[in-house]
């Protein structure tokens, strides 16, 4: 199996909420890990903005922060470092 190291592009997006503290600890685990992850687009809406109601209509979101990856959910409320990055791994790679 022949692997060039490229990885397929993720799009990661997250919407927040005004004081979130998952919000932000969420972001602070991101930064921490981004540089392995060159592939990964992150974005971040408020859910103040109404790109982010949006969002949150669109995804059902009903707790910050609400995680999609590729256009689909992941998480809601919280988040799990390991299963975050285990979901990465499958997404950048194409792995099911």
């Amino acid at each position: 199996m022949a692997d060039g190291g490229t990885k397929k592009e993720v799009t990661l997006q997250e919407v927040t909420a005004p004081g979130c503290q998952i919000c932000k600890a969420f972001e602070e685990f991101w930064h921490s890990i981004e540089n392995d992850w060159p592939n990964v687009k992150f974005r971040k809406s408020d859910v103040s903005t109404p790109e982010g109601q949006q969002l949150a209509m669109k995804y059902m979101i009903l707790a910050s922060p609400g995680i999609i990856l590729n256009d689909e959910l992941w998480a809601t409320g919280g988040f799990d470092r390991k299963k975050f990055v285990e979901k990465l791994q499958e997404l950048s790679t194409g792995g099911t």
